[in-house]
């Protein structure tokens, strides 16, 4: 099985799961907040429930990155957004956000096992990249 089979149906058992009244996208953020006092500061003042929506939407737009290589319209103003120029989201939050997430993953998909975990992350890296890339070069 492809790692993008993988992540697909580890994608479609997360988000249709919900654990201790929370679903995989309010778990996750609970997780990433607590995470840091510097992201904390990021969404002091954020609509929680705007960016969990806006969220599982750049997914597909990580998720096309990751198999056209072609940057889209959506996901070059992401990254425009959160450059220094716009948010100011340093590329080492990213990496704490990836980490967030999988461990999300782990505690919400039986499934996971190593190879799921790679799975997240070859195909979320890509983007993950060219918004870390796009920091500074805008």
């Amino acid at each position: 099985m492809s790692y993008e089979q993988l992540f697909d149906e580890s994608y479609e058992r997360v988000v249709l799961e919900t654990r201790k009244g929370q679903t995989f996208f309010e778990a996750f953020y609970q997780r990433f907040l607590a995470s840091s006092p510097q992201v904390r500061q990021k969404f002091r003042h954020t609509d929680m429930a705007r960016q969990r929506s806006m969220l599982k939407k750049s997914f597909y737009n990580l998720m096309a990155f990751y198999a056209s290589g072609s940057v889209d319209s959506v996901l070059e103003h992401i990254a425009l957004s959160h450059s220094r120029k716009g948010l100011d989201i340093a590329p080492e939050l990213y990496d704490l956000w990836l980490d967030c997430l999988t461990a999300t993953v782990e505690s919400y998909d039986p499934a996971f096992d190593e190879s799921v975990e790679l799975a997240w992350r070859l195909v979320l890296s890509p983007g993950i990249t060219y918004m870390k890339f796009k920091y500074d070069h805008c």
